[in-house]
């Protein structure tokens, strides 16, 4: 059975960090991306950041880009997501999600078939 397990989260005062993880397993994600999205109540699921897990190229939205980091760690078979200087507004669940890397990134969920259950992020002012 092919899983996307994501843990992590918590409440954090703003100015605080997290570190975010996803355990894929099932099947190999050598020539995956791998992302993750963030859905606040009432909004939209929206890309944050993604990986490509052959190279370690790296993507970001603009709302946190030089604030979070997303990395692979290859002989653990993790990915992260560090969140630096976290702000009122990352409160949302972060959800983790992969697409082969033949596709390309996608920015929109509908680019992505699987995905983990969540995790909740809350940053407090």
């Amino acid at each position: 059975q092919v899983q996307l397990v994501e843990s992590g989260g918590g409440l954090v005062q703003a100015g605080g960090s997290l570190r975010l993880s996803c355990a894929p397993s099932g099947r190999t994600f050598s020539s995956y991306v791998m992302a993750w999205f963030r859905q606040a109540p009432g909004k939209e699921r929206g890309f944050v950041a993604a990986i490509s897990w052959s190279d370690g190229n790296t993507y970001y939205s603009d709302s946190v880009k030089g604030r979070f980091t997303i990395s692979r760690d290859i002989a653990k078979n993790m990915v992260y997501l560090q969140m630096n200087s976290l702000k009122p507004e990352d409160t949302a669940v972060y959800y983790c999600t992969a697409r082969p890397a033949r596709l390309g990134i996608a920015l929109l969920p509908a680019g992505y078939a699987l995905w983990g259950q969540g995790t909740q992020v809350t940053v407090s002012s």
